[in-house]
């Protein structure tokens, strides 16, 4: 270890979805509570934790990055991979020099794993994901809080029994399990105590959550209980948008109208090939119910381009869906095959054959001009309306004047240019209302306070 400071310093670096920043932050507070200190890295950590992402091969790509520069940039720190890169991949790491500790979806939880076995000597611990039967418990820092942050993540539940044909979340995380109801709202009234104003429920499939008798509509109806402003949902999975779900989100006022509802693909053939369980009528019924039944809803989803076996008329009916659903804005992916999926497999045997480079960036690029079109045109409504929205940080323009950023309930980007910076640094953590007067060339919506 480094040096003879009074206090060991740890630095994160974390990749891939909310899930694992929420996950990260947990095991930060564990340490902190262990007597170690969180340093952003302008002073060289006694530990480097790289939490991973394994979700296309472009994400293992960056996690791989990520590991050789954080050992160039700290050759003296001990260097600990994590996440579901390091779950599936542990060989892989073990051969990139400089890495002294690998932890897998269990053992990344326990802090005395990542101080074990001497500097010359890797430590290795990954658990079969299919063995792990309990889901961890995790959320935003609470004993050491970044200044001025607002917004917390709450892991409700991992893991995943869809077993889609394309994805490796059930290998790298395991089958679906949830956090006990007792202990998510313990977290969420930690959070609410620690100065968040909005909490984030996170998971692999969060509206699959089981505690006893108790779904995702239970566990919400025990949320509004905690003293907070805002509850916000991430991704749910299109089958599970029941319209009890969507009726609890219309009658609150403290779960935002927004719901990340994955697509894929428009294309009933694709989509049985993927092995989702819904097909394109049943995605925009559940998708307009949501749209119909709370004011303001705002939709986003995940659009696949090339997927083996996609036909000009499969991305043909994509894009017809599209159009014809109001969305808030649209996640583009080009499909990556992933080692040991039903896809590889289909693809290695020749059942499916993979589509040409060329084809899937055009189709990429159809989608991206679509997705700014759709956020162009759902943004757009909001000028000369009023919004509340929660302010989450205060920055400089390129005129040298004070900016104030941060979100409405349904998830748009708003900005205020506040009089002064005192009064810009003041606003964050704060929830005011906003006349929008119009929207910017990155799409972000800009006004002034109503007074």
């Amino acid at each position: 270890m480094i040096g003879s400071r009074e206090k060991k310093r740890v630095l994160a670096i974390t990749l891939g979805c909310k899930l694992n920043y929420a996950e990260t932050s947990s095991i930060l507070d564990s340490f902190v509570q262990d007597g170690w200190e969180i340093t952003s890295g302008e002073d060289t950590p006694d530990l480097v934790i790289i939490h991973t992402c394994t979700v296309t091969g472009q994400a293992g790509q960056k996690s791989r990055q990520q590991i050789r520069k954080m050992k160039k940039k700290y050759p003296q720190s001990r260097i600990a991979v994590i996440g579901c890169y390091a779950q599936l991949n542990p060989d892989s790491i073990e051969n990139i020099e400089g890495v002294d500790v690998i932890l897998g979806l269990k053992e990344k939880f326990v802090t005395q794993n990542y101080i074990k076995a001497g500097k010359e000597i890797l430590y290795r611990a990954v658990s079969p994901a299919e063995t792990i039967e309990e889901a961890a418990p995790a959320h935003s820092l609470v004993y050491e809080r970044e200044w001025g942050r607002t917004r917390a993540f709450l892991k409700i539940q991992d893991g995943c029994d869809y077993s889609c044909a394309y994805c490796t979340i059930s290998l790298a995380r395991g089958r679906s399990r949830s956090v006990p109801l007792e202990t998510v709202i313990a977290g969420a009234v930690k959070l609410a105590e620690a100065g968040y104003r909005e909490i984030v429920l996170t998971g692999v499939n969060i509206a699959d959550y089981r505690s006893g008798s108790a779904t995702i509509v239970e566990l919400l109806q025990e949320m509004e209980t905690v003293d907070v402003g805002r509850i916000r949902i991430s991704s749910v999975e299109p089958d599970v948008l029941s319209d009890r779900l969507i009726d609890t989100v219309a009658s609150s006022s403290k779960i935002m109208p927004h719901f990340h509802l994955p697509l894929q693909s428009g294309s009933d053939d694709i989509l049985v090939a993927m092995r989702r369980r819904y097909v394109s009528g049943g995605y925009r019924k559940r998708f307009l119910k949501a749209v119909e039944m709370i004011p303001d809803c705002a939709i986003g989803a995940d659009i696949m381009a090339g997927y083996p076996g996609e036909t000009e008329a499969d991305f043909q009916a994509t894009l017809n869906l599209l159009e014809t659903l109001p969305a808030a804005y649209l996640h583009v992916f080009t499909c990556s095959l992933r080692p040991e999926t039903v896809l590889a497999k289909q693809v290695s045997s020749g059942t499916r054959r993979e589509v040409p480079d060329g084809t899937s960036r055009e189709r990429s690029r159809r989608l991206l001009e679509l997705a700014e079109s759709k956020q162009r045109e759902f943004t757009r409504q909001y000028i000369g309306r009023n919004l509340d929205v929660l302010f989450e940080e205060h920055k400089v323009s390129k005129g040298g004047k004070p900016i104030v950023a941060g979100y409405s309930s349904n998830y748009l980007r708003v900005q205020v240019m506040p009089e002064d910076f005192r009064k810009a640094r003041e606003l964050v953590g704060r929830e005011r209302k906003v006349h929008i007067e119009n929207m910017n060339q990155d799409l972000i919506l800009e006004g002034r306070f109503v007074t």
